[in-house]
């Protein structure tokens, strides 16, 4: 049994990458976060996210145009026209500060999804490349149980030719061999998919194939206990509460539209009889101030803002329900890490047990004391416990990625 099967003390990793000390699960964990099409996606959105934050941003200045025309009517002279148009809304209750902040707070949310999808997927590589370690050790196993069969059927013919057993012995030896090569099959069918399913994640069109350890790896234990607090690092929580915070400013701005605006609008224009001498010449200026305020709309812009609040209600509730998802995620894997260790000390027990078994079993068919039937059967249920020891081992370490997951310990930039 690996050595951190049976290490309950606290782990000290913050990060993902630290809870398995192997080089090539951290190459392949980077080459996802850089390869993975579905991440990049993501990845771009964010960018969509800081791009609309500049353009709200741009609320806050002044908007310059520059306009020319020509009329020309027959005899009389050309007229040429140019302006300057200087507009700009007087922020009177810091309704354009109130858009930016949403569109701030949307960015926060769209770099704490970004963050979540990048740990996701680094478990997900993680998971996937633990999977092929299993798999492989099962194979081990299921190909040790056919050699074995294999010796059976050799020592079962040689003692019937010699008129020391029958055929159904015989049979029931190959029936017991055929059974195993066709697990063997399927175990070998499953890691190629394994295979396949894990470069999918790191992006890659090839069929790759993956040199795993023999022996799994040693992992840190994230935590032992449930601190709430550190819930606070886990990204999907900081999306949740950044868009509670985008949805109350953009209720904010959707009241604001039911009060009075002020706009001011500059224009400097002239007009001439060349195209070269307008806006150069004489140039008029023109100072507009507009105070406006909606009268009637149809109940529009009071349903927007019952709206709005309805949103602001809906992210404070989509909130509750991911915090209480990732209480119950932290509590059922360390849960689970705990009847895992409690499971492999019985099975292991067991399994020490049933080997002890096999030996005077082999000794009682040698001495003609037991039949191949129940020797079949102890040499089963041995290897049964061998496969069922290692699925064990197995799951309790993908367990440990899961918690460290719902516990927030994602990957670094």
């Amino acid at each position: 049994m690996p050595a951190w099967s049976n290490d309950d003390s606290a782990g000290s990793a913050t990060h993902l990458t630290e809870l398995i000390a192997s080089q090539e699960l951290q190459s392949l964990v980077f080459e996802a976060l850089d390869n993975n099409p579905g991440l990049q996606q993501t990845l771009l959105i964010l960018e969509q996210s800081q791009a609309q934050l500049r353009q709200k941003r741009g609320d806050r200045y002044p908007e310059l145009e520059a306009g020319f025309s020509a009329n020309n009517a027959k005899d009389t002279d050309n007229q040429y026209t140019g302006s300057l148009t200087l507009s700009w809304q007087v922020d009177l209750w810091q309704q354009i500060e109130d858009g930016i902040n949403g569109a701030e707070q949307s960015l926060f949310r769209q770099q704490a999804t970004y963050q979540a999808a990048r740990d996701t997927l680094a478990s997900e590589t993680m998971s996937s490349w633990l999977s092929l370690v299993s798999q492989k050790r099962s194979l081990v196993i299921e190909q040790q149980r056919l050699n074995t069969l294999a010796k059976n059927e050799e020592v079962i013919l040689q003692r019937y030719q010699r008129g020391l057993g029958t055929l159904d012995d015989l049979d029931s030896a190959r029936s017991s061999t055929f059974s195993t090569r066709a697990s063997v099959r399927e175990l070998e069918q499953s890691i190629r998919e394994g295979e396949r399913a894990l470069n999918s994640l790191l992006g890659r069109v090839t069929d790759d194939q993956y040199q795993v350890p023999d022996q799994y790896p040693m992992v840190e234990q994230p935590l032992t206990e449930l601190p709430e607090q550190t819930l606070a690092r886990r990204p999907d929580l900081q999306a949740a509460w950044h868009a509670i915070a985008a949805a109350e400013s953009d209720a904010r701005v959707a009241y604001k539209d039911l009060l009075p605006r002020i706009d001011i609008q500059a224009v400097l224009d002239d007009t001439s009889t060349s195209a070269r001498d307008a806006l150069l010449t004489g140039p008029a200026w023109t100072l507009l101030t507009n105070l406006t305020a909606p009268l009637f709309q149809g109940g529009k812009l009071r349903a927007a803002a019952e709206i709005a609040d309805l949103e602001s209600a809906i992210q404070y509730q989509n909130y509750r329900e991911t915090l209480l998802t990732a209480v119950e995620e932290v509590r059922n894997a360390l849960a689970r890490e705990q009847a895992l260790a409690q499971r492999q000390t019985y099975i292991q027990q067991a399994l020490e047990k049933q080997r002890l078994t096999l030996k005077r079993y082999q000794d009682k068919y040698r001495a003609g004391n037991a039949t191949i039937l129940e020797l079949l059967n102890v040499q089963g249920q041995t290897y049964d416990l061998e496969a069922q020891l290692d699925t064990l081992t197995f799951n309790r370490l993908n367990n440990r990625i899961t918690l460290a997951l719902a516990l927030g310990l994602g990957v670094t930039e």
